[in-house]
């Protein structure tokens, strides 16, 4: 991905939820929950359009979450039978 190019991207998850953490660090937009904290403290995240910089907000199928400048990440169930 070349700097400035914001992906979007669907993210399936297994559990009922994720945590924004789990999420960035998933994405490998960070490497450990540490640095999800301070990027969050230094980052827009918008999660349902709602500015949010909670490490343990809970994701659930159908969220959306947007990190300003890396993309835009849907959240849905995994189907995997």
């Amino acid at each position: 991905m070349k700097v400035g190019e914001a992906v979007k991207k669907e993210v399936f998850i297994e559990p009922p939820f994720i945590t924004l953490g789990q999420l960035l660090k998933e994405e490998a937009i960070v490497g450990s929950g540490g640095q999800a904290k301070w990027y969050l403290k230094e980052h827009a995240v918008d999660v349902n359009d709602e500015p949010d910089n909670r490490r343990g907000r809970k994701l659930y199928p159908g969220d959306t979450v947007d990190v300003k400048d890396v993309g835009l990440f849907f959240i849905r169930l995994n189907q995997a039978e």
